[in-house]
């Protein structure tokens, strides 16, 4: 049975529609938005629109660390006082923001852009595996740190990893779990996060 909204306007509808789509917007909210939008001068509608337009044609993935970014090199890959012989493995760019809040790391970043996941139809050639083994096995990297949230997709990313890094010289370790089992990193606060990076110990399974 289909639920009845009565908008006094199709474009409005409309409009509200596709703010729905978006994550944790319901259409309550989406309908707020869109008349708060309305109330705005047309100046300041289109700059949001240019904003979300550039962002989605412009934006570029580091070459390196798979990190979104405005350049082929990311910020923090081009950033010279950053540790080059350590690297943080991460799931997506919402853990880069979260261990660079905490100010407790200054190593490189490489991001898988996914976790193992059979359900979901992820596997390791869907993320960005061959090119982390690429990066140890050509740069001179020290320290691989496996920074996936602790849960079990988690765990089985880290566990492929590890595995197919074994032959290698680096060093292999893993956050300390003051991270919660099953907790997302991305939600941990910055002074656990950040312990949870200075306290890191050798991965071991």
């Amino acid at each position: 049975m289909s639920v009845q909204h009565n908008y006094s306007s199709t474009l409005l509808e409309d409009a509200v529609n596709e703010f729905a789509k978006l994550p944790g917007i319901g259409r309550k909210t989406a309908l707020r938005l869109v008349l708060f939008l309305l109330r705005q001068d047309n100046s300041d509608v289109e700059r949001f629109a240019n904003s979300i337009s550039i962002l989605k044609n412009e934006i570029k993935y580091c070459e390196t660390c798979h990190n979104i970014s405005d350049t082929d090199i990311c910020l923090i890959c081009s950033d010279l006082s950053r540790d080059v012989h350590t690297v943080c493995v991460v799931e997506n760019i919402k853990e880069v923001m979260a261990i660079e809040n905490t100010q407790q790391y200054r190593g490189l970043y490489h991001v898988l852009g996914g976790i193992i996941s059979p359900m979901d139809g992820i596997g390791p050639g869907d993320l960005e595996i061959n090119s982390l083994v690429n990066r140890v096995q050509t740069e001179d990297i020290q320290e691989v740190i496996l920074a996936l949230s602790p849960t079990m997709e988690g765990d089985t990313t880290n566990y492929y990893i590890f595995k197919r890094l074994s032959g290698s010289n680096v060093k292999i370790t893993s956050i300390a779990r003051g991270i919660a089992i099953g907790n997302e990193l991305e939600y941990a606060d910055e002074i656990t996060l950040g312990k949870s990076i200075l306290n890191r110990i050798p991965f071991s399974v």
